[in-house]
């Protein structure tokens, strides 16, 4: 059965191991960058690379617009999460009930072959769009979003239109994120008598109990869009050995944020709601790090020309044009803080991201091929 160019496209780019280097089995993101490279050059489009760290450049394709000054940017993300657990051969696309499995086919490949093949078909075409279009392939999002930050510090556009699986929705509002760490420090003894020491596994656990507490009542600050904010104790540790009382605990948390939350406010709540554990005992301490990652909310009004000019392709496409919240956070959130409108839209559903059989709905791939094409000529 023969495949359209952008389904081949996307075949070509899962085939390329683009893990991120923080993980396992990971690499510098060059090879799959100089892939999109060559395939700009090969079709006569604008292009250059952004370096971000060694080896791992953003790549930038410009199709010049009619001179209003407009600019509008197509986003996506050319690392991956890592392999260890899949059940599938990772780099080897396979196409199965119409779906391509493969690491990235979901996240965010497909998204990525579409704008490629849109940018290109608009560069045959030969017609100018109204504004500037950039299709841009960046790195480093699946672990602390560098490509992207370097991108925007000297950006300036009318919209961003951003490749994450939303089912071909268009998600105007998603949430943020701050993680950190929590220790409770005590005071060591030998087990036999461990009324003369201070137990900080103990302590931890009073300290998850209120975080408990804490998590529940959060649940009254439920946004339209994307639901109410999340507390997840991910990680702990503790202690030396059986036979000692533990000097010390830590745990790691991952707090969601809804529209309106700030990072910072959300650590000073969730310090005042743990100064009551301090007690009186002078050997018993908690403490609340600062973050170790910091993303914002996105919110973009819906009677902005991003989402009004997206949904109206959207609807001439015969597709479902209302706007939708997501509950992961993408590279939207950092564009929208620089002072571009953002919306996240792509093929495929976020459930499948990551996972040990990740894979895509190739209709969908190509109804997104369709979808970037006709607003990258469109918008204005």
């Amino acid at each position: 059965m023969a495949y359209s160019s952008v389904v081949q496209t996307l075949a070509d780019l899962i085939r390329i191991n683009s893990v991120n280097p923080a993980y396992p089995k990971g690499r510098p993101e060059c090879e799959i960058q100089s892939y999109i490279l060559d395939f700009f050059e090969s079709r006569g489009i604008e292009f250059w690379k952004q370096d971000v760290l060694p080896d791992r450049p953003n790549v930038i394709a410009r199709v010049p617009g009619r001179g209003n000054g407009g600019k509008i940017i197509f986003e996506a993300h050319v690392d991956t999460a890592g392999v260890e657990d899949m059940i599938v051969p990772p780099f080897e696309p396979t196409i199965r009930n119409g779906r391509m499995h493969g690491r990235g086919s979901c996240d965010t490949k497909a998204g990525l072959a579409g704008m490629m093949h849109a940018v290109a078909d608009l560069k045959v075409s030969g017609k100018n769009p109204a504004s500037d279009v950039w299709v841009v392939a960046s790195v480093d999002e699946e672990y602390s979003y560098r490509g992207v930050a370097k991108l925007c510090e000297t950006i300036q556009a009318s919209a961003a239109v951003v490749a994450e699986p939303t089912e071909m929705k268009i998600a105007i509002a998603s949430k943020g994120c701050v993680r950190f760490r929590i220790t409770t420090r005590g005071k060591s003894a030998h087990s036999s008598e461990p009324n003369l020491g201070a137990n900080a596994i103990e302590h931890m656990a009073h300290v998850i109990d209120t975080l408990a507490e804490y998590a529940k009542r959060m649940q009254t600050l439920c946004h339209p869009l994307v639901g109410p904010p999340t507390l997840n104790v991910g990680l702990i540790e503790g202690g030396t050995q059986v036979n000692v009382v533990p000097e010390f605990c830590w745990i790691e948390i991952d707090r969601r944020l809804v529209p309106g939350e700030q990072a910072s406010a959300v650590l000073d709540d969730i310090k005042k709601e743990l100064q009551g554990l301090q007690g009186t005992d002078h050997d018993l301490e908690v403490i609340v790090e600062p973050a170790v990652l910091q993303d914002w909310p996105l919110e973009t009004p819906a009677n902005s020309p991003i989402v009004l000019q997206a949904s109206q392709a959207l609807r001439d496409s015969g597709l479902d044009p209302q706007p939708v919240g997501v509950p992961f956070g993408s590279d939207a959130s950092k564009f929208s803080m620089a002072g571009v409108p953002s919306i996240v839209m792509g093929p495929g559903n976020i459930a499948q991201a990551h996972t040990e059989d990740e894979f895509v709905d190739l209709d969908q791939v190509e109804k997104a091929f369709e979808f970037y094409r006709r607003l990258m000529t469109t918008f204005q």
